[in-house]
C-alpha cells in the first residue's frame, strides 16, 4: 500500500493517515519524510532569529517545536499515536507500545507496590518531551548496558526524521543525531502493519513480523544487556536460536490451564513474538527451526504499563494481578482463563517456577 507521495506506508512513523498525510505537505512523487515539496516547513522554520536578526549560520535548530521529539509528537503523539494523554486509557496497542505510560505515578504491582512505588519513567524509553512533560530517566545517566546518554533520548535517537528505507525509518550503521552517537549494527529486518488498516489492534492474525537483526540493533545502545547478570541483575539469552525444546513448548502452550493443548499452526502469540526469516504480518504458526529469540520477545520498543517496557509484568505471579496494587493500566491477558501465569510460560512452560532467578518472584 502506498500513499500519494509514492512511499510505502508501513515505513512511515505514523500509524494514522491523518497524522502523516498532512494536506499540502507531499509532492506528487516524494514522501513527507523524504523532504518532498513543501514538506520541510512542517518541521523546520525557514530561518533562525537571534536578538531580532535573522541568522543562517547553522547554529540554531530551526524547528517548529522546542525539540525534535516534540516536533515528531506534534503529528505522531495523541490518542491515536505513540503518546496518549492518559496512561489509564492508552491508545490501541499496535506493536511498539505507547509512551503514555511514562506519565504513570506507580507501576509496581508486586506485594510492596504501595510502599515502594515505581515511577512511570521506568515504563520504557524515557524520551525527553517538553510538550508532554517527560524528562530523562533519573535512574540512569546512560542506556543500561551501554553508553548512549539518556539526557538526549528522543524519537530521533532511533528513527531517521528525514526518512530512509529501513523498517520504521530506524537508523542503520553510522552517526545518529548529528554525530552525538554512532550505531555499529544495521537496522533490523521487519514488516509492520499498514498505518491506515482501520487502526485495529495487533492480533494473532495481524501483527508486526520480525525477521532478523532486532537484538543486534538494540545492542547499539544497550549491548547484549542480559547475556550476563551484571548490571541487568538477570541473565537471559538475548539473541539466540530457539532450541528444539523451546519450540515444542511454544507450539503446544495454550495458557496455564492448557499448557500442552495448543496446535503449532495456530500457536503464534503477538505478546511473545520471535524472529523468523520468512515472517509475515498474518503468520499464525509458531516457531520453527529458523526462529530466534530477540529483545522484543519480552519487551515493547517504546513503553508499556509494566517496568522495563515488559510485554507483561515480570514481577507478578498471575496476569490478573496486573494493575491491582499500583492502580495502573492492566495489560490485557491473551488467554481467557483467570488463572494465567506470566507469559514466560509460553517458552518455558510451567517449569518456569523451577528457574533459579524467578522462583522467588512467582511464589
Amino acid at each position: 500500500m502506498t500513499n500519494d507521495c509514492g512511499r510505502s506506508l508501513p515505513n512511515l512513523l505514523g500509524l494514522g493517515c491523518a497524522a502523516v498525510l498532512l494536506a499540502g505537505l507531499c509532492g506528487p512523487a516524494r514522501a513527507f519524510h523524504d523532504g518532498g515539496v513543501a514538506g520541510c516547513e512542517a518541521c523546520h522554520i525557514m530561518h533562525a532569529e537571534r536578538d531580532g536578526v535573522v541568522v543562517m549560520d547553522g547554529g540554531e535548530p530551526v524547528l517548529t517545536a522546542a525539540t525534535a521529539t516534540d516536533v515528531c509528537l506534534s503529528c505522531h503523539g495523541g490518542q491515536e499515536g505513540v503518546f496518549g494523554h492518559n496512561p489509564l486509557q492508552p491508545p490501541t496497542e499496535r506493536g511498539a507500545g505507547n509512551f503514555t505510560f511514562l506519565l504513570e505515578d506507580n507501576l509496581n504491582d508486586a506485594a510492596d507496590g504501595l510502599v515502594e512505588p515505581i515511577a512511570g519513567e521506568a515504563a520504557g524509553h524515557s524520551i525527553v518531551s517538553y510538550e508532554f512533560g517527560t524528562a530523562a530517566d533519573s535512574r540512569w545517566t546512560h542506556a543500561p548496558g551501554g553508553t548512549y546518554p539518556t539526557s538526549s533520548l528522543g524519537c530521533t535517537s532511533c528513527h531517521d526524521p528525514h526518512g530512509n528505507a529501513s523498517f520504521r525509518m530506524l537508523h542503520g550503521v553510522g552517526p545518529v543525531q548529528g554525530g552525538l552517537f554512532e550505531f555499529i549494527y544495521p537496522a533490523p529486518e521487519a514488516e509492520g502493519l499498514e498505518c491506515c488498516d482501520g487502526l485495529a489492534s495487533e492480533s494473532r492474525t495481524s501483527h508486526t513480523a520480525y525477521r532478523a537483526g532486532m537484538a543486534q540493533w538494540c545492542a547499539n545502545c544497550h549491548g547484549l544487556y542480559h547475556d550476563e547478570a551484571g548490571t541487568a541483575g538477570f541473565a537471559h539469552p538475548a539473541d539466540d536460536p530457539l532450541t528444539g525444546g523451546t519450540i515444542g513448548t511454544y507450539n503446544r502452550y495454550n495458557g496455564t490451564s492448557d499448557p500442552r493443548g495448543g496446535l503449532p499452526p495456530l500457536s503464534y502469540l503477538p505478546e511473545v513474538p520471535f524472529e523468523v526469516p520468512d515472517g509475515t504480518v498474518s503468520r499464525t504458526s509458531g516457531p520453527d527451526g529458523s526462529a530466534r529469540l530477540m529483545c522484543l520477545s519480552c519487551h515493547r520498543a517504546h513503553a508499556s504499563s509494566a517496568p522495563a517496557a515488559g510485554r507483561w509484568d515480570f514481577d507478578i505471579a498471575l496476569l490478573v494481578d496486573d494493575g491491582v496494587v499500583s492502580g495502573s493500566y492492566a495489560i490485557p491477558s491473551p488467554y481467557r482463563a483467570p488463572i494465567q501465569g506470566p507469559l514466560c510460560q509460553k517458552c518455558h512452560g510451567l517449569s518456569i517456577h523451577e528457574h533459579p532467578d524467578l522462583d522467588q518472584r512467582f511464589k
